[in-house]
């Protein structure tokens, strides 16, 4: 252990008195110290002096400097007799001529001047304590005597110091004790006493020992200062006593508690594991019912009274674009903001509770028209009032009602063209019949026409000059061509009633499409006079479409057609839009390989849209179109092809003709 940590451990009285003795060992050191120096620089600065002063005057006397400078023997005779002063280190005597007669060294270390005019500067240069005295001498130059005090002291002035040493030393112990009395009766008694005290509160807890009040000052007050600390602990004890006593009341009570508590957490228990079943069974059955809701093609929404939203399907996502998480509790023209214009038929159900129904409404989807049929229904429970919303899709009902009913069109004029058509063939045949004939009778080639004109008297040649000069053959290549014209339209009529027998063999449809083009680019230019190859034709083609099952001569003919019909509505544009384009499209969409048409054209009406496929609609001026050519195609398809055909158009914008064919081969049951 070092000695700083031996004098951290030492009580409070032992460090103050440890520190009082090294404090009166420290000026009792310097105190001597002191008092030594100034002694001995007393006896050196007086003592030696004044013995050397004395000596000097003794031997000033002229008989003796008279005696003691006749010869060399006498000046060495007076310096022995001088030899025994303890105090004397050195002497030398000279003469009138300034030569050294005679020296006295106690100390062979120190050199004399040799000659009396060298003492002046050995004077300066010796720092130790010296006397010059001057021997007068009667007529003659004085002689001088150097006497040099010795460097040490005697030793009854080292006997003098060392007892005035002791002196002080004991007086110091003495003033030590008396102040270590005194501090032990006022410091370290009091410390010892609080010290004690609290030893015996934390041995026996007995917070009503008191410290004996002390002086006025810091011990003193550090006692108050302990006996109101013990006063507040016995205060406080007294307080946790009786806080404790309260305590174990309370924890006599709260055992009793604690076990009708228990019986009442086991009743508890019971409950909640009867609840949280029931909960996890209405939980599973709400999450069935979601799934449930979740699932249906419908979107459903719930409305409370104030028209927010309470419970929204992922269909009703899909069509608003509005998350669960953020429609919830949301008003329904914020969450789904197509349904704001019906707002007053949702107020209406919920007033007064009745059914309302829109039947038809269209909204855009992807840029494509998709139409929906609404009904709200009132919605009266328990919880309070509301609104249940339904939104059908009624995109693919609307088509096969056009289907159905462009169906019935074509079974109805298939049963009208079979009774026309041999109605019409026998007039028009013999009409046909009657042109030929005609043309035959005139004919100057045969040799019973020329005997049966020389028998009328006439000349064949006139009467075919006459003819050709009133056009007779003009009109009859009129009548020629409406014949021919009325039996191609009875050609297609009869196509509508009769049952297609045909094989159906693999087709490559992009190899077709392209065929398709070029022929119509050829056969367009020189009918319309209209540029087709000018038009920007795009293809989009499906690499993992394989061979499709058709009839490759009347899907040609479709395709022509529609080429044709799209050519035909970009030449109608007005001068100045962007340029024309037709986008041809083949794509594998199972069950259906599909063919797309698409150009920029005009776009037609949606009146004209639903009738377009009709036997003899056109829109083209009388004698341009007969209105069979789109009736045929969708007559190909559907008929003869068991495919589907369909039309999109915007006014202003083109039109997009889609048609499906089944990638596999249809087989139609006997009797179906």
């Amino acid at each position: 252990m070092s000695l700083r940590q031996t004098l951290a451990n030492l009580s409070v009285g032992h460090k103050l008195l440890a520190a009082l003795l090294v404090l009166l060992g420290t000026v009792l050191l310097v105190v001597n110290l002191v008092f030594v120096s100034a002694v001995y620089w007393i006896a050196r600065q007086n003592v030696d002096p004044q013995a050397l002063t004395s000596i000097g005057r003794l031997l000033s006397n002229p008989t003796l400097s008279h005696a003691a400078l006749v010869s060399d023997s006498s000046a060495k005779a007076l310096l022995n007799n001088l030899s025994e002063f303890s105090a004397l280190r050195g002497a030398a005597l000279y003469g009138h001529d300034g030569q050294r007669l005679a020296e006295l060294q106690h100390d062979d270390t120190l050199p004399l001047p040799e000659h009396f005019a060298q003492v002046p500067g050995w004077l300066q240069n010796n720092h130790g304590a010296a006397h010059l005295v001057e021997l007068e001498q009667s007529g003659e130059a004085p002689g001088h005597l150097l006497l040099v005090a010795a460097s040490e002291l005697s030793p009854a002035f080292y006997q003098g110091i060392v007892a005035a040493s002791l002196l002080i030393l004991c007086l110091s112990l003495l003033l030590w004790l008396v102040v270590a009395r005194q501090v032990r009766s006022l410091v370290t008694k009091p410390i010892r006493r609080l010290e004690e005290l609290s030893r015996q509160v934390t041995n026996q807890e007995n917070y009503a020992l008191r410290a004996r009040p002390g002086n006025n000052d810091e011990l003193g007050s550090l006692a108050e200062a302990f006996n109101t600390m013990l006063t507040r602990i016995q205060a406080r004890e007294d307080e946790l006593k009786r806080a404790r006593d309260d305590a174990q009341t309370a924890s006599d009570e709260a055992q009793q508690l604690t076990k009708l508590t228990r019986h009442s957490n086991r009743k508890l228990e019971m409950e909640v594991q009867v609840r949280n079943k029931i909960e996890k069974k209405l939980t599973g059955f709400q999450n069935y019912l979601n799934s449930i809701i979740n699932s249906m093609p419908s979107a459903l929404i719930a409305l409370d009274e104030q028209l927010y939203v309470t419970q929204w399907n992922q269909e009703a996502s899909r069509l608003s674009g509005t998350p669960l998480n953020q429609a919830l509790n949301q008003p329904i023209f914020l969450a789904f903001p197509s349904l704001k214009p019906f707002l007053e038929q949702l107020k209406r159900t919920n007033e007064r509770h009745q059914v309302e129904k829109i039947e038809r409404v269209t909204w855009s989807k992807n840029d494509q028209p998709q139409h929906f049929a609404l009904t709200f229904y009132p919605l009266v429970g328990s919880s309070g009032r509301g609104v249940v919303i339904r939104i059908d899709d009624i995109s693919q009902r609307l088509v096969m009602e056009e289907l159905m009913v462009q169906s019935e069109k074509m079974l109805s004029v298939g049963g009208l063209a079979a009774g026309m058509a041999h109605e019409i063939n026998n007039p028009l045949g013999a009409i046909l019949h009657n042109v030929q004939n005609i043309r035959r009778r005139l004919s100057s080639e045969l040799a019973k026409n020329l005997a049966q004109a020389a028998d009328s008297g006439v000349e064949l040649s006139a009467v075919n000059d006459y003819l050709s000069r009133r056009e007779i053959p003009q009109l009859l290549d009129g009548i020629a061509q409406a014949g021919s014209r009325a039996a191609k339209i009875v050609t297609h009529m009869l196509s509508f009633s009769r049952l297609s027998s045909r094989e159906l063999s693999a087709c490559q449809l992009p190899l077709l499409i392209n065929q398709a083009v070029e022929i119509a680019g050829n056969d367009f230019d020189l009918i319309e006079g209209f540029d087709f190859k000018g038009l920007e034709i795009q293809r989009e083609f499906d690499p993992q479409l394989g061979s499709v099952p058709a009839t490759a001569n009347e899907l040609e003919q479709v395709l022509l057609n529609l080429l044709k019909n799209a050519a035909q509505a970009i030449h109608q544009r007005p001068a100045g839009g962007p340029p024309g384009r037709i986008v041809l499209r083949c794509k594998l969409s199972p069950p259906w390989a599909e063919i797309q048409v698409e150009d920029n054209g005009i776009g037609m009406p949606e009146a004209v849209r639903k009738r377009i496929f009709e036997p003899f609609f056109t829109t083209k001026e009388i004698g341009q179109g007969t209105g069979l050519g789109l009736s045929v195609a969708y007559f190909i398809i559907t008929n003869n092809h068991k495919g589907q055909m369909e039309v999109h158009s915007t006014l202003g914008q083109g039109s997009c003709f889609s048609v499906r064919l089944p990638l596999q081969q249809v087989v139609e049951q006997p009797g179906v």
